[in-house]
């Protein structure tokens, strides 16, 4: 990694001590997700209940600008003005670089239609079936592991040979024997795991803000 993507690591366990133990997983779900975007993949992101607004949360904070300014390529803000100068050119000056990511918890007419003609458990899995591909990564977070739907979907994920990164509770649940990285965060209280993952979470965000984009 970078040395400024290391310094927000570091800065991280400064922060919270309690995470030290988890230093290792956290730098491997970054390359995990480096490794699947360089390749041309994208996150997909899901989680039940607080976890589901931190999946939507995570998403808002790759899909724009976090802290650093992300302007589009040279290249392609030519493109933009080419197509068309008036619109082309505000697009060029306004549009964001993303780090792909959807959230699974957004889709409330599949997921809708799906819980009553299927099963509700099912939604995630069927989302990721379709969204999903070997270059993908499935960020699934649980506090306790053991969320029916978010394990349905971590199979799928799987089976289609995608890498599964869990961020979960102390025990790491049955969700931990389908994660290729697993973050167990020091805590089983659900609204105190939740709290750790949101400084971890973040910290994954400004690292691969990092690695992607210059000021």
């Amino acid at each position: 990694m970078k040395d400024t993507v290391n310094h927000i690591l570091e800065d991280l366990i400064l922060r919270y001590p309690v995470l030290a133990q988890n230093k290792a997983g956290i730098a491997d779900a970054v390359e995990t997700i480096v490794t699947a975007v360089n390749a041309g993949g994208k996150l997909l992101v899901a989680g039940n209940g607080g976890s589901a607004m931190d999946a939507e949360h995570i998403v808002g904070e790759l899909m724009k600008s976090f802290v650093k300014k992300r302007s589009l390529a040279d290249s392609f803000q030519k493109q933009l003005v080419k197509v068309d100068e008036a619109y082309g050119g505000e697009l060029a000056s306004s549009l964001q670089g993303v780090v792909p990511a959807i959230s699974l918890v957004s889709h409330p007419a599949l997921s809708t239609a799906f819980s009553n003609d299927v099963n509700p458990l099912l939604g995630f899995a069927q989302q990721l079936y379709g969204f999903g591909s070997s270059q993908d990564v499935f960020l699934a977070l649980s506090t306790s592991g053991n969320s029916k739907n978010i394990l349905y979907a971590a199979v799928v994920a799987k089976a289609k040979g995608m890498k599964v990164v869990a961020m979960t509770g102390k025990t790491g649940g049955k969700l931990a024997k389908y994660a290729d990285v697993l973050i167990n965060v020091p805590d089983t209280e659900p609204y105190k795991v939740q709290e750790l993952h949101l400084p971890i979470y973040h910290a994954l965000c400004l690292m691969l803000e990092e690695n992607y984009f210059e000021e």
